[in-house]
This record gives structure tokens, sequence and C-alpha cells, in this order.
């Protein structure tokens, strides 16, 4: 009987080993990650930067990012050498824009691709068993905030060393030295809430940072405004996305519920 009782003990430390393995890397690659990155802190809507953190400087082109207002954010992953948005992302993150923005996906948000060169500040990381995300975010680019995440995935069933991992990252973006980090970048002000990576996603697809939710004790928002000479992407920006569009020549007209916003050659031309 004794016997049997060793037995079953140690199978099911042998059984338990790989994965507490697994949680020792994951932990040792978390706590890596954060010594080396210090996250932005946002406003509570996502609209600003309340304490600046690392500002990172993007050395691969390619990184896909939405428009804030978009409710979930793209994935670029790198792997061999390149940044790209899969198959796989593309359909879990349309799938989860349809439910959370009817008529949105990826062709028709407001989005931007960065390139090599440019600069943008970190929101949110997480170490998940598939891999590492990080959660960028812009500066404005015509009164535009722009979004997204950044995939590192492992090789299946292997979580490699801490070192490992941050060498691979490295390959994708660094940390631009404190004595320059204001240069090209938004300044900001005092204390807030980082962006957040959840654990739910479909297979094989990293998942989004969640919006944190609006304050009960907060002001009413400002009233938004469309003026002349605005593009459609700085309008949708403001608006969100149309219920309507017609396209008549150079000549369309977004519908929205309470106005429809006339656009000839792309620009604003009148608001009824």
């Amino acid at each position: 009987m004794r016997k049997a009782i060793y037995l079953t003990v140690a199978v099911a430390l042998a059984t338990a080993a790989p994965w507490l393995h697994a949680q020792d890397e994951k932990a040792e690659i978390q706590k890596k990650l954060a010594s080396q990155f210090t996250l932005t802190k946002l406003t509570a809507d996502n609209t600003d930067i309340v304490t600046a953190g690392s500002v990172l400087v993007l050395h691969k082109d390619g990184l896909l990012m939405f428009s804030i207002d978009t409710k979930v954010p793209p994935t670029s992953t790198y792997k061999d050498g390149k940044l790209s948005m899969g198959f796989g992302a593309t359909l879990a993150t349309n799938l989860a824009l349809g439910q959370k923005q009817p008529g949105a996906n990826c062709s028709n948000v407001p989005q931007r691709k960065f390139v090599a060169g440019e600069k943008f500040w970190i929101v949110g990381l997480a170490v998940k068993d598939d891999g590492v995300i990080l959660v960028a975010y812009s500066d404005p680019y015509s009164d535009v905030r722009y979004y997204g995440q950044l995939g590192f995935p492992f090789q299946k069933h292997s979580i490699p060393p801490a070192d490992d991992v941050l060498k691979t990252i490295a390959e994708v973006v660094t940390v631009q030295p404190a004595d320059n980090s204001s240069g090209g970048t938004a300044q900001a002000p005092a204390s807030s809430t980082p962006g957040s990576v959840q654990d739910t996603q479909p297979e094989k697809a990293f998942t989004p940072i969640a919006p944190p939710p609006a304050p009960t004790d907060a002001p009413p928002a400002a009233p938004k405004t469309i003026e002349k000479g605005q593009t459609k992407e700085v309008v949708v920006a403001i608006l969100g996305q149309p219920s309507k569009v017609v396209k008549l020549g150079t000549k369309e007209i977004y519908y929205y519920p309470d106005m429809k916003v006339i656009f000839v050659s792309g620009k604003v031309t009148d608001v009824q």
C-alpha cells in the first residue's frame, strides 16, 4: 500500500514538473520585460497620455495599428525576420470587430502602417503560454492616435530562456535612451491606468487590449465638431463608422443618426 502511494506521488510530481518549469520561465520573462519597459499610463478613455513610460523605436517595417476608436486592435506577429498580420489573426480580429462594431473589419477601419525608425509608446505587455505581447500606442497623426499589438510567438510546447526572448524583441523594438525620449513624442502630465491584456482568444491569435471602463463620475464628453476640409479618416475617428455611405463620383455622403457629412475628393465640404 505504501509503495502504491509513493508511486502515485512520484507520477504526480513528474507530471507537474514541466508545467512548473514553464511557469518559472514565464515569470522570469515577465520580470525582465518589466525591468526593461516602463508602461505608459493612459487616461480612462484611452485618448491621451497622463504618465509617460518608455519610448520604443521600431526596427522593422509593417507594424499595423488601428485608430483608438476601433474596439479591437490588430496583432502584427514577428516571424522569420518579418512583421505581418497573418490569416488567422486577421480572421480572429474581423470576428471580434464584427461583434463589437457591426460592419467593421480589418479593411475598413482607420489604420496606419508604421515603418522602421518610427516611435511609439508601450502601454501593455503580457507573457502567455504561446508568446509575448507588447501593446503599442502612437502620438497623434492628423489628430488621430493609433494602437496595436506586437506578438512574439514561442515554438510549440517550448518556452525559450528570458534572454533569448529579449534578444528577439530587440530585433523589432528597442527603448529610446532616456535623455532623448521626449524627442518626437508626446509630452505627458500625471497618473492614470495602463492598458492591459486579457486571456481569452481564438486559437493561435493573441488577445487584444481591453479598453478600461469609463469612470461613473466622468464629466460630459465635449461636443464632437466636424469642420470643412477634414478628411474621411478624421471624421470617422471623431464620429465613428457611418450607418450608410453613398458614392456619387468624387462626391461621397456619410450618413449618421443625426447628420450627414458630404465629402468631395475625400474632404468635408458640407455638414447637414
